[in-house]
């Protein structure tokens, strides 16, 4: 979106080569089947635009209301793709990627605070990003635009459950659990029925596909990334189980193949990125390029099952003391004791969840599919903080759902779960370690204190020898090409 406050004055929008237009501001929504775009000029000059999930149940949004002098953006409790705000010169630009924004984005005009989260792994919840003047709407917020700037507004904390409650006598909680996430994953927007499943392995993928399957979707594609291994060779055995069960069309993907920072990966070919993206961004592109070529409008994903089978935030437990970072240089070490400030309230759905929905998800939009996260869907995070630990510790329920679907004990409770981290040595080790010796000779966040070249260049030359590369290089690793990409 490119909004100028001048055009307001006398909104005339219309429709032409899928953007809506106005003088020289111009408004276009994803290139997503799953998306509907509503205007409303009924009261011009004021103007109402939406772009939501055509779907009939509580659904995705982003509403902008127009008026002269005055513009504001909302958004809904989902958060899935969220959107990227800067203005400049009387104009407002937003985007849910990034990367369409770098006009406004400046290397030397850095949040030395987020810099120093990302750089430790104390991510947090904001409207802040990496970039100085550029804003992520968060859930529920608003932002609102006039000729004074621009201002983000942050909503109430959202009301949880603040204790587990009593089952009643007689109350099969997985037969609860299997009716919502069933009739969450019925309400998704696909006109074609033709879906596609993330099928990790894991409990959580595993319960999304087993709903799915239940769902009756006229066409469904599995894809699965396989992590090499004797991990990997279990992993395989519990998703060809759920595949041949659930009668998926599936595709697998070595992840060995497309590790971090691979040649021929959105890195290693320095394409423009989101410096703070996933670790996995190489390997997850492939499954997304496969997913579009299949045509999936959909793609279900498993994000969420973590969360809302752990003790929830309204508890006592505490974050981890994180890991110390030995390179930080004075900018950084500085910007810590800011970590906590200008954080966004409480959400509806999980802090962590949303998180990985802002790293992972435009990736699905620029593929033109649209991620769901049914653990993540507000009534089944509702139903999950009032269930009593017993059926949450170890993912019991989950794991009892998949085990009364007549599936066995191996693919309910595998004895060694999946993890990634030996993809994330083969990148480091392979590709990471030679672009580490770039970043020294000339490094972006070297060059503006928040990196120790010297630390840094220490803890690459022990990595070079030691049985393991230390992952928190990645981190390092991924900002420096991250941000060069964008330059």
């Amino acid at each position: 979106m490119r909004l100028r406050l001048a055009d307001l004055q006398e909104p005339k929008w219309r429709s032409q080569g899928g953007r809506w237009t106005n003088g020289e501001s111009w408004i276009e929504p994803a290139n997503v089947s799953a998306l509907v775009m509503e205007v409303n000029d009924d009261q011009a000059p004021r103007v109402r635009v939406r772009v939501k999930e055509c779907k009939r149940d509580e659904a995705d949004f982003v509403e902008l209301t127009m008026e002269p002098g005055q513009a504001r953006l909302a958004a809904g409790v989902f958060g899935t793709a969220p959107l990227y705000l800067a203005e400049k010169a009387g104009e407002l630009h937003a985007s849910w990627d990034l990367t369409l924004l770098r006009p406004h984005l400046r290397a030397d005009r850095l949040v030395p605070r987020v810099v120093a989260r990302t750089l430790t792994r104390q991510h947090r919840y904001t409207s802040e990003t990496l970039f100085q003047g550029v804003y992520r709407l968060t859930e529920r917020a608003a932002a609102t635009f006039t000729p004074s700037g621009l201002s983000i507004h942050y909503p109430d904390p959202a009301e949880h459950v603040l204790e587990p409650r009593t089952l009643r006598p007689g109350v099969d909680p997985l037969m609860a659990l299997d009716d919502l996430l069933t009739d969450v994953i019925r309400q998704a927007p696909t006109a074609t029925g033709c879906v596609g499943v993330e099928l990790s392995g894991g409990a959580d993928s595993a319960n999304v596909a087993l709903a799915v399957k239940a769902a009756r979707f006229p066409e469904v594609h599995s894809f699965g990334l396989l992590v090499g291994g004797s991990t990997g060779r279990q992993q395989g055995e519990r998703r060809r189980a759920l595949v041949e069960h659930c009668a998926f069309r599936d595709t697998a993907t070595l992840g060995m193949q497309h590790p971090p920072f691979c040649p021929g990966g959105v890195r290693a070919l320095r394409r423009p990125h989101d410096p703070a993206g996933a670790f996995y961004q190489e390997a997850f592109n492939v499954v997304r390029e496969q997913a579009a070529a299949r045509r999936c409008e959909v793609m279900f994903t498993g994000s969420g099952g973590d969360e809302i089978n752990a003790h929830h935030s309204r508890t006592r437990a505490e974050l981890p003391t994180p890991e110390p970072v030995l390179w930080l240089g004075d900018k950084a070490i500085r910007a810590l004791a800011e970590v906590n400030e200008h954080l966004a309230p409480i959400p509806v759905l999980p802090v962590p969840t949303l998180m990985a929905f802002g790293m992972h998800n435009p990736g699905f939009l620029r593929a033109g599919i649209w991620p769901v996260s049914p653990l993540a869907h507000p009534r089944i995070v509702r139903f999950m903080e009032q269930l009593p630990h017993e059926h949450k510790r170890g993912k019991a329920l989950f794991r009892e759902r998949i085990r009364r679907a007549g599936l066995p004990e191996w693919v309910a409770a595998p004895a060694e779960p999946e993890n990634f981290l030996a993809v994330l040595e083969k990148g480091l080790r392979s590709y990471g370690l030679p672009v580490l010796d770039d970043m020294l000779k000339e490094s972006i966040l070297v060059d503006l204190g928040y990196v120790d070249g010297k630390a840094l260049a220490k803890a690459g030359r022990n990595a070079d020898s030691a049985p393991v590369v230390p992952d928190l290089l990645c981190d390092v690793l991924a900002l420096e090409v991250g941000l060069r990409s964008l330059m």
